[in-house]
């Protein structure tokens, strides 16, 4: 396994739309041993594959001290009626927190290296963390969902940071 560095904002690798994974070989596999080490770090919660330079569609989290990973993710259902509106940050958005809304609950399908079917679903940081990670495999940064106000004072510390 490796821990692999985080890609920032500003590589074009996280705005690129990742590929679905259609064969699982030995590099799928090497790929989800270092998204799960990758995540296992303090203060992660989840750890798509594009924020360590690989674009294909897979993801890996670390909530409440439960780690997993899914690959081809699909987010397939989520509240429409519930939402959260904490604070979020990214790793490939270092220091930045802001209010973002997301529904309480979400769902996302996919399948693990055996190619089975997976379920990976829950409420509140969980639903956040399905969210946020299936934003990255489809190009998209949290930053990109914020209020007005907040996504300007967003770019304004990225530019202070000279990101």
């Amino acid at each position: 396994m490796a821990y692999r560095d985080i890609r920032i904002i500003g590589d074009p690798v996280l705005r690129t739309e990742c590929d679905w994974i259609t064969d699982i070989n030995d590099t799928v596999k090497q790929l989800v041993e270092d998204l799960l080490e990758t995540v296992d770090d303090e203060g992660r919660a989840g750890l798509a594959a594009n924020q360590i330079g690989v674009g294909l569609r897979a993801f890996s989290w670390n909530i409440d001290g439960e780690i997993g990973y899914v690959l081809n993710p699909k987010l397939v259902e989520v509240s429409k009626d519930e939402y959260q509106d904490g604070d979020e940050g990214c790793l490939s958005v270092p220091g930045l927190w802001f209010p973002t809304e997301r529904a309480w609950y979400a769902r996302v399908e996919g399948i693990d290296l055996d190619g089975k079917p997976v379920v990976v679903e829950g409420e509140e940081l969980m639903a956040r963390c399905l969210q946020h990670e299936t934003d990255h495999l489809e190009g998209k940064l949290y930053i990109d969902r914020l209020e007005r106000k907040y996504r300007v004072q967003a770019m304004r510390q990225l530019r202070e940071k000279g990101l």
